[in-house]
């Protein structure tokens, strides 16, 4: 068990001041068996004129802020202090009938699972790239099959930033061999959808146990991946940025079908394009001591 406690600022700055349309956030972390909220505070600069709660199709917990009268800044501020009780990557109970690739879901999840299942950016160049992870005989294990998408990702792909709105299309992560936490995401997503597989977007946060190591990667900031169905084991969560099997180390805030559908943070202002100076975005995650290793 680990206690964190997450620090997420937003800071947008203006050449004058401007009008503010409503705001959704995803900031708030989802209450399950391995992390429950203890606290949630959401401050806002203005003050805001209204601020309502709503869950969307997902589930996910939204705030939607509106505001009144102009202004030349506008900040968020989320402070979210959580119990969190991560399974290890060995703790899968996944049913036998699915030890093996491939393997069918059942028809009462099926129903459920096909927008999951479907792939959503379909390229030959992705399919292909999927396929090498199958064994030729027949024999593949599943649990290998994953693992083994999710290095491979972590290991043969460069992580980089990237100030540029939006997600870029699983083929052209193959083709860069580049990308940010969002893209590698969605490139394991499209291909294990292309599988057969249900697979679905997480964003939330990561915590970097040292941040001058340097060997975890997406800190500093919200983070993605991606989890997978499993029949007997459910929705498992992989890592593809830094090779995590399992919720070590993730927070979960919001899923989603695709990466458009869980943005942190999205509003409007009425002004001129050229109002907007720029963006600051800080998220600091930390943990109490005590902390003790998790579940495996």
């Amino acid at each position: 068990m680990s206690i964190f406690n997450v620090r997420h600022v937003t800071t947008y700055r203006y050449r004058r001041p401007v009008v503010f349309g409503d705001h959704r956030l995803l900031f708030r972390p989802r209450d399950s068996h391995d992390q429950m909220l203890l606290h949630a505070e959401l401050v806002t600069d203005p003050a805001p004129a209204r601020l309502r709660w709503i869950h969307d199709v997902f589930g996910n917990c939204v705030a939607i802020v509106s505001f009144e009268g102009p202004a030349r800044e506008l900040r968020f501020e989320s402070r979210i202090r959580l119990d969190h009780t991560p399974r290890g990557e060995l703790a899968f109970d996944t049913d036998p009938a699915a030890l093996r690739y491939p393997f069918s879901y059942a028809a009462e999840e099926a129903g459920d699972l096909a927008s999951t299942m479907r792939p959503h950016y379909p390229d030959d160049r992705v399919t292909r790239w999927a396929r090498q992870f199958v064994r030729a005989d027949g024999r593949t294990e599943t649990g290998h099959l994953l693992m083994t998408m999710c290095y491979a990702i972590h290991e043969g792909f460069a992580y980089a930033r990237r100030h540029e709105h939006g997600t870029q299309s699983p083929a052209r992560t193959l083709a860069l061999r580049r990308g940010t936490c969002r893209d590698f995401a969605l490139l394991m997503m499209e291909c294990l959808r292309a599988l057969g597989f249900a697979a679905r977007f997480v964003s939330g946060y990561v915590y970097v146990p040292d941040r001058d190591d340097g060997a975890v990667r997406g800190g500093g900031s919200t983070h993605a991946w991606c989890e997978v169905y499993l029949p007997g084991a459910g929705w498992v969560e992989f890592d593809p940025t830094n090779g995590i099997v399992g919720s070590r180390d993730l927070i979960r805030v919001a899923v989603a079908r695709d990466p458009s559908q869980a943005i942190p943070l999205s509003g409007t202002y009425t002004g001129a394009a050229e109002d907007f100076l720029e963006m600051e975005v800080g998220v600091q995650v930390t943990t109490e001591p005590g902390a003790l290793q998790p579940i495996e």
